[in-house]
């Protein structure tokens, strides 16, 4: 009795058509029944087998061919690439020629816009002008605020001076506020101020 058998190890009997996996023998020395397959079961092995078959034919196709037409189809496309190259040169020199065009044109604008800018001189002027004048009065306050800070810097400068007059030791910090008291007298002078931070009247040397 003649069988097929499919790669999945299924027996197909070619007279009534039956499928089946053969009784076998196992390596303990027992034995396998055979297996009878339901019709139209296609196992996994077998459908992968046809699935290569199919995707080599189409992998293929085409290489077989009439002799004499890859060729022609070679030159077919040689023609058409150098069609395009043509063309891309010619779009080339197109764009090329409109990007000199508008550098001219931006140069030429830059140059107008210059001299707009140039005529609008006066739009800072006006801001200026808006910022208001301080007041002379305010002026004068600012003078007698920093006034009174000296004054009062000095003040308890000159208290140090007369503790370490006295034998008190002074910390170093308060050692640098006795050193710095002739640049306050020289701040206050400045600011028109007399040596015990009062206003002058007449320009007179103020003691330390």
């Amino acid at each position: 009795m003649s069988s097929n058998v499919s790669s999945a190890g299924i027996t197909t009997d070619a007279t009534t058509g039956e499928r089946y996996i053969p009784s076998s023998v196992r390596a303990d020395g027992s034995k396998r029944r055979e297996i009878r397959v339901r019709p139209g079961y296609k196992p996994p092995e077998d459908v992968e087998l046809y699935r290569n078959r199919a995707a080599a034919a189409w992998k293929n196709r085409g290489k077989g061919g009439v002799p004499g037409a890859e060729t022609m189809s070679s030159e077919d496309d040689k023609a058409a690439q150098a069609a395009s190259t043509a063309a891309s040169n010619k779009n080339a020199k197109r764009r090329e020629a409109r990007r000199k065009a508008k550098e001219t044109d931006g140069s030429e604008a830059t140059t107008e816009k210059k001299g707009a800018d140039s005529d609008n001189w006066r739009v800072p002027a006006a801001k200026k002008e808006e910022a208001p004048a301080q007041d002379p009065v305010d002026i004068e306050a600012e003078k007698e605020k920093k006034a009174r800070n000296l004054k009062k810097k000095l003040r308890q400068a000159r208290d140090l001076r007369d503790k370490k007059n006295e034998g008190e030791l002074l910390l170093p910090e308060q050692l640098e506020k006795l050193i710095k008291i002739p640049e306050l007298i020289r701040q206050l002078d400045a600011l028109g101020f007399d040596s015990n931070g009062d206003k002058k009247e007449n320009a007179c040397p103020g003691k330390a």
